[in-house]
């Protein structure tokens, strides 16, 4: 009883303990805790994930949790929107996302307001074995709506990547649900920074307009460019929100607990020096 009633008096409380009993959240923990050995369903049905409305191509369910903060009133603290899994294959992605929420309660990090999307493509991580793109076939870190999606992504898909099906933009801009999902999210929410994560590339990659990190734990800035389509691109150069992804170095195995709290501390260093709520790059 007392997280909800610390809620009620502080007014900040974004997403009732009540949607942890959810049938659609418990069903997702329940798949989510069979799938990745590093999440536990009990803990993950805790967090007080919501479900949306929406379903994938595969009947599944598309969840995110926000988290208040606890040391700023709610209209002065910076929003920061992390995804994991935009990549199904890419299952650390998922697992970090689960860490961070381990830790995402102490001081440092009760500064911001959080909107936490651990699984960006489900049908992805579920297939055997899982994919990259979703269960149409489709990479939706090439399908966001920017504006040289039409006149290159094709073209990008077919010259650059010999038509790799990996790396399938889609039939259209914005045409999987998944990618539909992340754009209302975005919209919704209104971040002052997007944190993606990805594997297996061991480095930072940074589009938008705030100064760039240069290092978070082990991992080095090492810019890869801006390709049509892809949530870099969509956020950082068209919404003008800064997009920091972080590339672990394994898509299966996660790093040493001491990298991965150097990577947290670092990440939360770096937005307390360039990121303020509100403000217009």
């Amino acid at each position: 009883m007392l997280r909800p009633l610390a809620c009620l008096l502080a007014t900040l409380c974004l997403a009732p303990a009540a949607h942890a009993s959810d049938p659609a959240t418990d069903a997702w923990c329940a798949a989510l805790g069979h799938r990745l050995r590093s999440v536990n369903a009990d803990n993950c049905r805790a967090q007080a994930f919501v479900a949306g409305a929406e379903r994938t191509e595969g009947k599944r369910a598309l969840v995110w949790r926000d988290i208040a903060p606890r040391t700023k009133p709610l209209a002065q603290a910076p929003r920061v929107l992390v995804i994991g899994g935009i990549h199904g294959d890419e299952l650390t992605s998922v697992s970090i996302v689960f860490r961070w929420l381990d830790w995402i309660g102490e001081a440092e990090a009760g500064k911001y307001r959080w909107r936490v999307i651990p699984l960006a493509n489900p049908d992805g991580l579920y297939q055997r074995p899982p994919t990259r793109a979703n269960a149409r076939g489709v990479d939706l870190n090439r399908n966001f709506p920017t504006p040289d999606w039409n006149s290159d992504a094709h073209k990008y898909w077919i010259e650059r990547t010999k038509r790799d099906p990996r790396r399938y933009p889609g039939d259209a801009a914005g045409s999987e649900i998944e990618t539909q999902w992340l754009e209302k999210q975005i919209d919704d929410f209104k971040p002052d920074v997007i944190i993606s994560v990805h594997a297996p590339y061991n480095l930072l990659d940074y589009d938008g307009p705030a100064p760039q990190p240069l290092r978070f734990g082990r991992l080095a800035l090492n810019r890869l460019g801006v390709y049509p389509g892809s949530l870099g691109n969509y956020g950082g150069h068209y919404k003008s929100v800064p997009v920091v992804t972080i590339e672990l170095p394994h898509a299966s195995a996660m790093p040493p607990a001491r990298d991965q709290r150097a990577m947290w501390d670092d990440m939360l260093g770096w937005m307390g020096r360039n990121i303020k709520a509100g403000e217009k790059h």
